[in-house]
């Protein structure tokens, strides 16, 4: 495969391309965030949207709030750099590890804040994930649109018009540019968010096994429903330069919040996607399909800020990418289905440019807190 010249993302990421250098055009946006775009004038055009809505009702804005490291630090910045009243909205997946309970408890504890949970039916959730990963490759459908489609919903329902939501899409992909303020709309989680497969198209497709009344949750409100309440989305990434690293120093100085090892993640990066005990399998899933992983992504974004040699970032690629994850075996008899079953779906999923080799395979260690894990079945 072809791989960007400056970074390491390779040929069948889904939205790269490539200049005349050979260099990608996320590595291109990342130089328009560095040395563009003037981020103390982003930040007052953020306090002009923030001031419209203060004071306005019961909370001035919703933050949607997994407890990871990018909506920790989200609700940090509301509560004491904005000075904002949010509401805290929080779509439990099922797959919350156990260290995200002791984190999230220590920040609302700090913070001060309200928060609203909302846990869906996890037989209905079982049928999601199976018929996701049939269709796309990719089990996640059911949280990321519960999460982006809940909580807008939530926003109408009790008519709080703004939502904060975190970085830019422009970070790792290019469907939007740095330069430009792009808010969360219909079109947008429809290209982006659910994989292409809306509430009632996943209903059509389940065919009978779960009641339509079931998929409210993931079903992104109307147009009409957004115009007439007023509700508008912004990305927080777009006003202030968002730099993960710091933030991630900033929220466990600030607030306490721990770290943890994920599968498939060099031990350096524990502040990365921390909270699900299904996060190596979906990268497991995307090396399967295209031939990268976390580990790649991470790196990348540490050359692009000029932390990271190339060279030792293609190291830890092919010393952390790959790997079959311990945690595989829950999840596939979570699911009712064999390891040649999953590889076959996924197989059906991968790009032309790309060809999976299970020859030589390595088995990750197990992660320190699976004996912990809640048993779903």
């Amino acid at each position: 495969m072809k791989y960007c010249t400056k970074c390491v993302l390779p040929e069948s990421h889904e939205s790269i391309k490539f200049d005349e250098n050979g260099v990608c055009n996320i590595c291109n946006q990342a130089s328009v965030k560095h040395t563009e775009i003037d981020w103390d004038e982003r930040r007052k055009m953020l306090d002009k949207v923030v001031d419209t809505y203060r004071d306005k009702g019961d909370y001035d804005c919703i933050v949607p709030f997994s407890g990871g490291k990018d909506s920790a630090f989200q609700l940090w910045y509301v509560v004491k750099e904005l000075g904002l009243k949010p509401l805290v909205v929080r779509f439990n997946h099922w797959g919350y590890r156990p260290l995200i309970h002791e984190n999230n408890v220590q920040i609302f504890k700090t913070l001060g804040v309200d928060v609203l949970e909302f846990t869906p039916n996890l037989k209905v959730v079982k049928a999601l994930m199976l018929e996701a990963l049939k269709q796309t490759g990719d089990f996640c459908w059911h949280c990321h649109t519960g999460i982006f489609s809940g909580t807008m919903q939530i926003a109408v329902k009790h008519n709080i018009p703004l939502v904060i939501l975190g970085e830019s899409s422009s970070e790792y992909l290019a469907y939007r540019t740095a330069e430009e303020l792009d808010e969360l709309d219909e079109d947008f989680f429809n290209r982006l968010i659910n994989l292409g497969i809306n509430a009632d198209k996943m209903y059509e497709l389940l065919d009978g096994k779960v009641d339509k009344r079931d998929l409210k949750p993931y079903q992104f409100p109307s147009k009409e429903a957004l115009k007439n309440s007023g509700v508008r989305a912004i990305y927080l990434g777009n006003y202030i330069k968002w730099h993960t690293k710091n933030n991630v120093e900033l929220i466990k100085k600030e607030l306490g919040w721990l770290g943890q090892i994920v599968e498939g993640i060099p031990p350096e990066y524990d502040y990365e996607k921390i909270e699900c005990r299904w996060q190596g399998i979906r990268d497991y899933c995307k090396f399967i399909k295209r031939g990268f992983g976390r580990t790649n992504h991470l790196v990348c974004i540490d050359i692009r800020n000029g932390e990271l040699e190339r060279d030792k970032g293609l190291q830890l690629v092919r010393d952390y990418d790959g790997k079959r994850p311990a945690s595989l075996d829950d999840f596939l008899e979570f699911l009712g289905i064999n390891e040649d079953e999953f590889e076959s779906i996924l197989l059906g999923n991968s790009v032309a440019n790309w060809g999976f080799d299970r020859s030589g395979l390595v088995i990750g260690a197990p992660l320190p807190d699976m004996k912990s894990w809640d048993n779903l079945l």
